[in-house]
This record gives C-alpha cells, sequence and structure tokens, in this order.
C-alpha cells in the first residue's frame, strides 16, 4: 500500500510539473534579454552613426565648438553606461541609463539645430545621408523600446500569476524587470513660436 501511494505521490508531482510555469517563466527571461540586446544593438548603431556627423557638420560650422564638445561628451556618457541582462531589475541602473541616453538625445537635437542654419550643409549629399540614416536609427530605437517593454509586461506578468508565483518564490527567485520610461522632458509639450 505505502508503495502505491509513493507512485502516486510522484504520478502527481510529474503532472503537475508543466504547469508550475517554470519553463515559461524562464523563456520570457530569456525573451527580456533578447528585446534588451535589440535596444542595445539600435543605440550602439545611433553611438556609431554620431561622429560621421559631427565630423559632417564640423567642416561647415567649425565656430559651433561648444555643440561638437556636449555632443561628443555626451556619446561618451553614453556609451559609459551599459545595463546587462542581470542589471534590468535595478531601477538605480535603469535611471542612469536613461539619464545618458536623454542627454546624447539632447545634445543630438542641438547638433542637428546648428545644421539648420546652415544651407549649404542640408544640401550637402553625405550630411543628407548621415541625417537619414540617423532618422532611421531613432525609429528603430522606438521599436525597439517598445517591443522591449511588451517584454518585460508578459515576463512580469508570468513571475507574478498563479501558479508561476509559487514556483518563482519556491525555485527561481527571479524579479521583476524595469521599463524603458519616457525621459522626464517628454513629459512636456515643446513650446512653438512664431
Amino acid at each position: 500500500m505505502t508503495r502505491f501511494l509513493g507512485i502516486l505521490v510522484i504520478f502527481l508531482t510529474l503532472s503537475l510539473l508543466p504547469g508550475c510555469g517554470y519553463n515559461q517563466m524562464q523563456t520570457n527571461e530569456e525573451a527580456v534579454k533578447a528585446a534588451w540586446g535589440n535596444v542595445d544593438a539600435a543605440l550602439q548603431r545611433r553611438l556609431d552613426l554620431i561622429p560621421n556627423l559631427v565630423e559632417t557638420v564640423k567642416g561647415y560650422a567649425s565656430h559651433e565648438k561648444d555643440t561638437f564638445t556636449a555632443v561628443t561628451d555626451a556619446r561618451s556618457k553614453a556609451g559609459q553606461v551599459k545595463l546587462t541582462p542581470e542589471t534590468l531589475a535595478d531601477p538605480q541602473a535603469m535611471a542612469a541609463f536613461q539619464q545618458a541616453q536623454g542627454q546624447m538625445q539632447s545634445a543630438l537635437s542641438r547638433l542637428l539645430a546648428v545644421a539648420e542654419n546652415y544651407p549649404q550643409l542640408k544640401a550637402d549629399q553625405n550630411f543628407r545621408d548621415l541625417q537619414h540614416q540617423l532618422e532611421g536609427t531613432e525609429n528603430r530605437i522606438n521599436v525597439a523600446r517598445q517591443r522591449y517593454n511588451q517584454t518585460v509586461e508578459v515576463y512580469n506578468s508570468s513571475i507574478r500569476t498563479f501558479p508561476n508565483f509559487i514556483t518563482n518564490s519556491l525555485m527561481l527567485h527571479l524579479k521583476p524587470k524595469e521599463y524603458y520610461k519616457a525621459d522626464e522632458a517628454a513629459q512636456q509639450a515643446p513650446k512653438v513660436k512664431f
């Protein structure tokens, strides 16, 4: 009789394992890591385009040294602040990363504003090509951020729902990942003056 109960317990345990969510949570965590890799790759592409853009603008607007210095410094800072899949659950690391990326975006906007003051530069084919590449890259970054946030939503839900949260609390100890949030400056509408 005890042997029968032992076999029954093993059978019940094995039949419950597929429903515990262990594999799904692991799959979701890997999806978050992959989505973050896509965000990171798109941001790296932007960092790689910036030196070419700066050099092209420098040829036309050599007296705009402050702008060039700001772009170069922001690029350097943005390149130094890295997030790894392991630090995606750390709100401070995510905030520092987003701040560095926001500074990069702001400096880049100033550089493009300088370029607007030089009609010859705007007509230059190299500048136009770089500007189009940068616009495309910004779109890729935005799409990658949105996909990352969607993946984080699925992952965070999977570790908090029943019965997965029991498996997570007993076996995996996974922490919720941070969402990629909008820059605080984006919360305010730009002021347009004519």
